[in-house]
């Protein structure tokens, strides 16, 4: 579609400013609104920026600017204010794809698969808490019913919530997301919308304009949509799983699906599914720094933690089948793989990039993941695991990040610019967070000597 016919199109619309949209490091939507009688202007890179004023954008101040290229696919009228059209963009410098933009490195990996005569699909849970700011300065679940000890599923605090909830699911359905379940999750205030997969530049369009989307409806409402990893430590985290699988591009037929191929290990997917899972157990601990990339994520990453007796998240670089104790489960349905340590506050065009470069190697290689583990991995030891072979996903966000530099992976997907500002960003994030002094320590310290 040209852009003067884009523009009648959004105008008849009622729609009045558009928005071309890239992410910063941490998967956060930026960009620079521009009045509709200016789209043609916007679709040719008018729109630039000094990369060095934001978080994990590799420049200098004496840089030239990279210019936002918007993809008309990625077209989402603003469902709380149909008079904003936003766009998901590339960034650009000097004519060509910037090296450090997040959407072009996930487009570089889905490259390297469309020549393999792959497609990536991907679905990704969104868990996420709706609090209400509270007078003494703290938050607290929107329901004055929502305090349970196990408060998974219960119907009656969705309904206190339901006005936030129904508005977000029909401004999903209304964006053509195909919405098939929600659900009040396992931890007071927490919610989780499940929708339909898509291809994964798509998917992960869609993850950074959904936590600006929840954000928008529940500001409406007096409320607001956190994406803290882990904001009770009592409580269970946000994940924000990852459920892959690799198509035929010609077909589209899905070949992790056994009806096409031998299930080696009985767990629900075909051999090209096992490799792609050994790929990215090899490569388990740099990932977790772009798919747990906060100090927070790793106060989610233990085996208890929870009032309902568990964090429902890993700790173990290790596969089974339904068992939600592996970092790599193969849901009953079997036909994907989905990665439960990846939580809400991630950068999905980074994680998705990480997760498909390591299980396209693994592909590559004919790696072997191993036999899958069924039993509940929380029950063994630090010491019982290690005997057994089996890796401890890192414990903290300075254990990934090295983990994430020492893996010749990460430069390859990231290219050296952006490798260098996360590993920069993200040591800069630990080393201020272990030297800040918390109110732990001091009622713990303080007059104990």
């Amino acid at each position: 579609m040209s852009s003067h016919t884009l523009q009648q199109s959004l105008a008849d619309k009622g729609v009045k400013h558009a928005l071309a949209g890239y992410v910063d490091i941490h998967g956060i939507i930026k960009g620079k609104f521009v009045p509709l009688q200016h789209l043609d202007r916007m679709f040719k890179g008018s729109e630039l920026f000094t990369g060095a004023a934001l978080d994990g954008v590799p420049q200098d101040i004496s840089d030239n600017e990279v210019a936002a290229m918007p993809d008309e696919k990625s077209l989402a009228i603003c469902p709380w204010n149909p008079q904003l059209a936003w766009f998901a963009s590339d960034l650009y410098l000097e004519g060509a794809p910037f090296e450090a933009c997040s959407r072009n490195i996930l487009k570089r990996q889905i490259a390297a698969a469309e020549a393999m005569g792959l497609t990536f699909n991907l679905g990704i849970e969104t868990e996420f808490f709706l609090f209400k700011d509270t007078e003494d300065g703290g938050f607290a679940p929107v329901s004055d019913r929502d305090d349970q000890a196990k408060p998974c599923y219960d119907p009656r605090t969705m309904f206190d919530n339901l006005p936030i909830i129904d508005e977000l699911v029909d401004a999903m359905n209304q964006l053509g997301w195909d919405v098939y379940s929600f659900d009040h999750e396992d931890a007071n205030g927490q919610f989780e919308t499940d929708f339909t997969y898509t291809d994964a530049l798509n998917m992960a369009d869609r993850l950074v304009f959904f936590r600006l989307m929840a954000n928008e409806i529940a500001r409406k409402h007096g409320a607001f949509a956190s994406f803290m990893p882990k904001p009770s430590a009592n409580r269970t985290g946000s994940g924000a799983h990852y459920n892959m699988s690799l198509a035929d591009r010609e077909t589209g037929r899905n070949l992790f699906d056994p009806a096409h191929g031998e299930d080696p290990h009985g767990c629900g997917v075909t051999a090209m599914g096992y490799h792609f899972i050994a790929g990215i157990i090899k490569h388990a601990q740099a990932i977790s720094a772009v798919i747990a990339p906060t100090v927070n994520s790793y106060k989610r990453l233990v085996r208890k933690g929870a009032m309902s007796g568990s964090t429902w998240a890993p700790v173990f670089a290790c596969y089974g089948n339904n068992n939600r104790t592996n970092m790599l489960r193969i849901p009953s349905q079997g036909a994907r793989v989905e990665c439960r340590a990846a939580d809400i506050a991630c950068n999905p065009y980074l994680g998705a990039a990480m997760m498909l470069a390591a299980g396209l190697e693994g592909i590559r290689e004919g790696m072997d993941p191993g036999q899958p583990r069924r039993e509940n991995m929380y029950n063994y030891s630090d010491a019982e695991v290690r005997e057994q072979g089996i890796e401890m996903l890192p414990q903290n966000l300075g254990e990934a990040v090295d983990a994430f530099a020492e893996d010749p992976l990460s430069k390859a997907v990231f290219g050296e610019a952006m490798f260098d500002s996360f590993v920069a960003l993200k040591r800069e994030e630990w080393t201020s967070y272990h030297t800040y002094v918390s109110d732990w320590e001091l009622k713990r310290y303080l007059k104990m000597f």
